[in-house]
């Protein structure tokens, strides 16, 4: 599906005379890279077999329980995102979000709700990405030792036709004890989310300096983990921003928002070809 020709104008309108860009960005835009869709149990069971005999969905096996009741089991799931995200190398749009952030006299800021690290990966600044989830890149001791957060400066080897981690499991640099990873888990009470509030004050900074001039660029955010989606229409309400809307099933927004029905990096690639000819 493609947009309609007004709709990719007043896009391109809306980016070209921006002073800065918040880029916000759901799974859609990993997708358009190669990693797996999670949507429903059938698409996470695609991706991962094993889980289909286990009876387990992916709100079911993204639970911090797992770390202590079988650490196998939960290493042997964000093990191989981990070292899947590694090797996936972040598709165009990345790098042509990025080139238009370089153009902008503001630059951009990053709010996902991806935990694959592959904005800082494409090359935008660290201190200027709010990975809302957290990040697979970094862990946290598994017993809340007091350490904070450390990267995740390991490898785990995982069973490909199990799906499970072989010993030795991630550990804490500080106790010794069983490391997991710094993301929000559903039912997740001990996840550390200084690291995101740290970056969340930074944004709210750059935003409060940057006052009119803004876009929002929304990438691949659906409904089904609404996050990014809210925040987006938070922001566009406060300060007046466009939001431009890229999702090829769920383009609807609000009354001002801009809806572009299209995958990710299509869209991002022909609003570039468009500001490009300008």
């Amino acid at each position: 599906m493609m947009a309609r020709m007004d709709e990719l104008e007043q896009a391109v309108e809306a980016i070209a005379s921006a002073r800065g860009i918040l880029v916000t960005a759901g799974a859609g835009m990993g997708v358009d890279s190669g990693l797996p869709d999670f949507r429903g149990p059938e698409g996470f069971w695609r991706a991962y077999p094993p889980y289909r005999e286990l009876g387990l969905r992916f709100e079911e096996l993204a639970q911090p329980g797992w770390f202590e009741r079988d650490p196998s089991l939960a290493w042997g799931f964000y093990g191989h995102r981990l070292t899947l995200y590694r090797d996936t190398e972040p598709h165009e749009g990345f790098a042509i979000l990025r080139r238009w952030a370089e153009a902008r006299p503001e630059g951009a800021f990053v709010f996902t709700s991806n935990v694959d690290g592959h904005f800082e990966k494409a090359g935008f600044a660290p201190e200027r990405i709010v990975e809302c989830h957290g990040s697979l890149m970094f862990a946290q001791c598994a017993r809340s030792c007091g350490v904070g957060i450390f990267e995740a400066d390991f490898e785990v080897e995982v069973d490909p036709k199990t799906f499970r981690a072989a010993e030795p499991l991630p550990k804490c640099p500080r106790c010794g004890a069983l490391a997991r990873p710094n993301v929000l888990m559903f039912d997740d009470w001990d996840w550390d989310g200084s690291r995101v509030q740290a970056s969340e004050e930074r944004l709210e900074a750059w935003l409060g300096r940057l006052g009119d001039g803004l876009v929002i660029v929304e990438a691949g955010a659906g409904t089904r983990v609404p996050t990014v989606r809210w925040f987006g229409e938070r922001v566009a309400s406060l300060t007046g921003a466009r939001l431009v809307r890229i999702n090829l099933r769920e383009p609807q927004g609000p009354p001002s928002s801009i809806p572009l029905a299209m995958r990710a990096r299509d869209a991002l690639e022909e609003l570039d070809r468009r500001l490009g000819s300008r």
